[in-house]
């Protein structure tokens, strides 16, 4: 058995001894009338003096905790007591518990404190009845009679994965006409692998705003938090169950390392991460519903072009205090929406507009400058896996001529792959890639410049090739002539797993996204030779 050091002993023998009794317990949290698991809740431990009728010490422990815990906590009420209690040790002791009590007699037995037992501590049963009630009282974050069912059918959502082929925009409507809610507008979140989930809006003019608030404040986060919170929308969101795991994409998890959140978002309640019982059977049947359109339009969904589609189902309701057994739901794609929220974010201009946009600045700090880069071809037949499995962004329907699609790819750790991916996205995606020259006038290099073009209008500089580098001017020939073949398509791949055993040979798994855009040549750009000045990059 463990003892306090002689030291110790002494130190805690120098406390003033005062003729008190003080009680002692461990106990797990959670109340006897909830169902949840008390181990994962954790353990509570007391002291009291009972006969100045506070609290001396407190502390929640992991109820695998060992009895070491209970004398750390007994450590800290005498020597640090909650106040107004002061440092101080007692004569004796009472626990109910007889393990506790044979550990305490031989941790403690050089204190002068007895040690004793009684089937009942009257102060700490009522202290840890009081905090019973308080838990009893608290609303749970789902209705008990429909908790269960409601993680079911999301974690059907989950493997049915609707972010693998829908983006934020393609939204989907849902009618239900009951509880007061005429239709829901649906928002697939997850194609960037990022954040999944279903935001469930109550309006169509709510998704609207804020869509349109999101691109005008994109830049200020308090702006973008008050946005947030004027959304009147019902949510599912998936989060790792282990919180520790913040840089793995939930994608790579496994369904039991998968945690389903509900929730409401409103302008006068703000955020809650609870749902009361007319909106869990809302959330539910939108779920259901949501759920076999998926299934049943899969296909169709899959394609370039966001379909025209509508369905009807009737859901069958829990049993509850509805007289209602099962209610009509329409599911319909909203393609005209999905048209008008690309062109607020600026998608669609006409590929004629390529080379004719304002040249503004040429920027250096979209791609990290530890990156793998290469340029190279995917094959035909691994596009069309590529395609299924990232965040897919097409730019128009590429006829299969040659050895593959041309494509640059960028290999860098997942967070900052996601970071890229992301500010192409806010810039409205890629519009183009494009080689153009550059000149250093100090030292007479000549450069091929690799840029990226967004939607946009601004250029990023991703590559920076000696024109003499024979590598570089051997892959740029088959680069021009894919291009060809393709008729001016090429793409982006945005890769993970820089610091990984594929390093410089990233697999399927690592891709995380693809960007299709056209190849400019530098007559289509239009900006000329750019030149290299002290201190900076190519201006």
């Amino acid at each position: 058995m463990t003892s306090f050091n002689r030291s110790t002993s002494r130190r805690l023998k120098k406390l003033t001894q005062i003729p008190s009794v003080w009680e002692g317990d461990r106990r797990p949290l959670s109340s006897p009338s909830q169902h949840s698991d008390s181990e994962a809740k954790g353990e509570c431990i007391l002291w009291v003096d009972y006969s100045q009728g506070v609290v001396r010490g407190m502390d929640v422990v992991a109820s695998d905790i060992g009895p070491e815990a209970i004398v750390r906590t007994l450590m800290q009420a005498m020597e640090h007591p909650q106040s107004p209690a002061r440092p101080a040790r007692p004569q004796r002791i009472v626990v109910k518990d007889r393990e506790i009590q044979f550990y305490l007699r031989g941790v403690l037995q050089d204190l002068d404190i007895a040690i004793d037992y009684a089937p009942e501590l009257p102060l700490i049963d009522e202290l840890f009845r009081g905090f019973a009630d308080i838990l009893d009282s608290q609303t749970p974050d789902l209705p008990p009679q429909y908790a269960q069912i409601l993680r079911e059918k999301a974690f059907a959502i989950w493997q049915a994965a609707p972010w693998e082929f829908l983006e934020e925009q393609q939204i989907l409507s849902i009618e239900i006409n009951k509880w007061d809610v005429g239709t829901l507008y649906a928002s697939v979140m997850g194609m960037l692998g990022m954040e999944y989930g279903i935001l469930f809006y109550r309006s169509e003019e709510s998704l609207k705003q804020f869509r349109a608030a999101v691109l005008r404040d994109e830049e200020s986060t308090e702006h973008l938090e008050e946005a947030f919170l004027k959304q009147d929308c019902l949510f599912l969101t998936f989060e790792s169950a282990d919180e520790t795991d913040e840089e793995d994409d939930l994608a790579d998890l496994p369904l039991s390392e998968i945690d389903p959140t509900f929730g409401n978002i409103h302008p006068l309640e703000g955020l809650r991460s609870v749902l009361y019982d007319e909106e869990a059977l809302v959330i539910l049947v939108a779920i259901e519903s949501l759920s076999r359109f998926i299934r049943d339009h899969r296909r169709q969904l899959h394609e370039d072009i966001f379909p025209t589609l509508s369905r009807r189902y009737r859901i069958s309701l829990p049993q509850s205090e509805e007289s209602t057994k099962s209610i009509a739901v329409t599911v319909s794609t909203m393609p005209q929406l999905a048209a008008e929220l690309e062109e607020m974010a600026g998608f669609g201009v006409d590929d004629q507009e390529i080379g004719n946009l304002d040249f503004q600045s040429l920027q250096d700090d979209l791609i990290p400058e530890d990156s793998f880069l290469s340029l190279g071809v995917v094959s035909w037949e691994m596009l069309e896996y590529l395609r299924k499995g990232v965040s897919y962004h097409p730019a128009g329907e590429i006829k299969q001529v040659g050895d593959g699609l041309p494509v640059i790819l960028i290999q860098t750790s997942r967070p900052k792959a996601k970071t890229v991916i992301e500010r192409i996205e806010t810039a409205g995606g890629l519009r183009a890639i494009c080689f153009n020259p550059g000149a250093d006038s100090f030292d007479g290099d000549r450069y091929d410049l690799g840029l990226l073009q967004t939607q946009n209008g601004e250029l990023f500089l991703f590559g920076e090739f000696l024109d003499e580098d024979p590598i570089h001017v051997e892959a740029r020939k088959k680069w021009n002539q894919r291009c060809k073949n393709t008729k001016g398509y090429c793409g982006l791949i945005i890769a993970k797993g820089l610091t990984g055993a594929s390093r410089g040979n990233p697999q399927l798994r690592d891709m995380m996204a693809l960007f299709e855009a056209r190849s400019l040549s530098p007559k289509d750009l239009g900006i000329g030779t750019l030149q290299l000045m002290p201190e900076l990059k190519f201006e």
